[in-house]
């Protein structure tokens, strides 16, 4: 288990020189159209330079989380373009491949993340919020309502054409949770949403190179009536291998209609007990900073927001590390 930080794409020299002397040695880029897309995918050059930059200040780009929603809002609907779309996503992906950049977070949220209401925290603090009663009459996103059934069918469709390119180029593939966890926003089903409905995803092709990018702050919103809860469902996708990464962050409550943002050590989560479940099952890879509130005099970025977070992360790591050590545990 090891921390990382995140950024934009292609990132700045600055950005590199914040995350090494914060001693992280993983990079993640998320996308904001700043690398340049040629018909609808990402050139093999333009991959293998941005990680190489990253290796040049001593760090590995261990990951790339999302593409230009016009790479692939087809797909997910269903549009007229959803083949031509699918054969630009396989050569993106094959283009990782080539370029050395092994793992691809995404998400099946056409209408992307919503927030209402910005909420007040500890000290004046600013934080994103959700509250379904502000959204629910919002216009379509889409021109018109989607089933749920026909974006499972759109999803399963996608699943058995990459699932396999995947596989053949070494690529780890996984989808982000819906962002709020709610039954629908702007006419789309929010499909990722309960932990039931990710053991359906996951058995649509069962393979570690499907899987899920895993973060933990909306899959801990989601409101399970059987009882489950996110240690539980920790335990689970770590020990089945399917967690590719984790956006390590808190939020108010277990609740997907009305919650905010939280500092990481303010929110409902324990995530003292959460690290724990991640080492405990045998977790590998990498945590990241996510969603920080809006702190006094910060940059947009949020450095001092993050450097605060990600070393809470750092400190969390250390303390489960050292106490498997001091128990016996391996």
């Amino acid at each position: 288990m090891r921390p990382a930080f995140a950024t934009g794409m292609p990132p700045a020299t600055e950005f590199l020189l914040y995350a090494r002397q914060f001693g992280v040695k993983d990079v993640m880029v998320f996308n904001t159209d700043g690398l340049p897309g040629y018909d609808g995918r990402w050139a093999v050059k333009d991959l293998a330079m941005m990680r190489l930059d990253v290796e040049s200040h001593g760090m590995k780009l261990s990951a790339i989380e999302n593409v230009p929603i016009r790479f692939y809002d087809h797909i997910m609907l269903n549009g007229p373009r959803r083949d031509e779309q699918i054969e630009n996503m396989i050569a993106t992906i094959r283009n990782m491949a080539r370029a050395g950049i092994p793992i691809f977070g995404y998400h099946w949220m056409p209408s992307l993340v919503w927030r209402t209401t910005p909420k007040v925290i500890r000290g004046g603090a600013l934080a994103t919020a959700f509250n379904y009663e502000e959204a629910k009459d919002l216009p379509l996103t889409h021109g018109r309502k989607y089933t749920e059934e026909e974006m499972w069918e759109n999803l399963e469709y996608w699943l058995k054409i990459i699932t396999p390119i995947a596989e053949e180029e070494d690529i780890r593939m996984g989808i982000h949770p819906c962002d709020p966890p709610v039954e629908e926003i702007g006419g789309i089903p929010q499909l990722f949403r309960s932990y039931d409905n990710y053991r359906r995803y996951l058995d649509i092709y069962d393979s570690p190179n499907n899987a899920i990018e895993f973060c933990q702050g909306t899959i801990s919103e989601m409101a399970d009536s059987s009882g489950e809860n996110i240690y539980g469902f920790i335990d689970e996708m770590v020990r089945r291998d399917r967690v590719l990464y984790v956006h390590f962050r808190n939020v108010s409550a277990p609740n997907p209609n009305d919650f905010h943002e939280e500092f990481i050590n303010t929110g409902h989560v324990d995530m003292y007990r959460a690290m724990k479940t991640y080492h405990d099952a045998g977790f590998k890879s990498f945590f990241i900073d996510d969603h920080v509130p809006q702190t006094y005099n910060d940059t947009r970025y949020g450095h001092r927001a993050r450097a605060f977070a990600n070393g809470y992360i750092q400190a969390m790591i250390e303390a489960v590390g050292k106490q498997a050590a001091g128990s016996g545990a391996s």
